[in-house]
């Protein structure tokens, strides 16, 4: 398998929905899995687990969504561990897309009980992957094929569009985009939305589908960064907690430097 520009993919990515159901070769599954073992998570205290499995070790409700393999998350659900697996996963969805493999995030599948039991950790959600079953619809062609908020619509930051704008292309639970960033150009805070306007959801789901996805958002800033030789280094504010915009709430500050 290649090397990833994984600036690049962020603008060309597409969540794949529908599989050719071969499933990939050993040597692929090999590499894949080795590319799991180099995820760098947001928080190096909190201990996952992703596993490979096949469709037969997953509960998938529409079937037309099926794929022939997944990337299951398992996490110890201490503070912060639902942004963090949002983040170390979205690597997974840029590696694998940057090799021509479809994926997709998807919330309403899950292990079947053997697969569940093989872990001691929570488990999150899962990743579908596989070949596309239509090739031609990998990717994006330009920009403009992405649904999302203008960037004024999710930010008042100043003078770090090259940043954010990664962060606007990210996926996010029903494309419900349920970020909102504020600060300046070398420290930027993060908060996601206490709604899911497209369904009526608990709370607890709202809040952790949502979380999920802002850990996928602060990962696209992290490789904006990086490919504009900057870092990223994540920190907690009090004060940026103390003022979260009405409606959201604070997960984390990334200083930019």
């Amino acid at each position: 398998m290649k090397k990833v520009d994984y600036y690049s993919m962020i603008f060309k990515r597409k969540s794949v929905k529908r599989y050719d159901l071969t499933p990939l070769d050993d040597n692929t599954l090999a590499q894949i899995s080795n590319e799991l073992n180099n995820l760098k998570p947001l928080y190096d205290d909190i201990k996952t687990e992703v596993k490979i499995l096949s469709l037969d070790e997953v509960e998938v409700k529409k079937k037309k969504k099926q794929a022939p393999h997944y990337l299951a998350v398992f996490s110890d659900p201490k503070d912060n561990y639902l942004a963090n697996v949002g983040f170390m996963l979205q690597r997974m969805d840029l590696f694998l897309s940057g090799n021509d493999i479809g994926s997709c995030w998807q919330g309403s599948s899950q292990p079947k009980e053997e697969a569940l039991k093989s872990s001691d950790l929570e488990f999150v959600i899962v990743m579908s992957f596989g070949k596309p079953k239509y090739p031609d619809s990998m990717h994006r062609r330009s920009v403009s094929e992405f649904k999302r908020k203008s960037l004024p619509e999710i930010s008042t930051v100043k003078n770090a569009d090259e940043l954010l704008e990664a962060a606007r292309l990210a996926p996010s639970s029903g494309n419900t985009q349920p970020w909102f960033f504020t600060g300046d150009k070398s420290l930027i805070h993060t908060y996601t939305s206490k709604a899911y306007p497209k369904k009526d959801y608990p709370h607890e789901i709202i809040k952790r589908y949502n979380t999920i996805s802002m850990g996928i958002a602060i990962y696209h800033i992290t490789v904006a960064a990086e490919h504009f030789d900057k870092g990223a280094e994540i920190l907690s504010d009090k004060g940026a907690e103390k003022n979260a915009p009405e409606g959201y709430e604070y997960i984390a500050s990334l200083k930019i430097e």
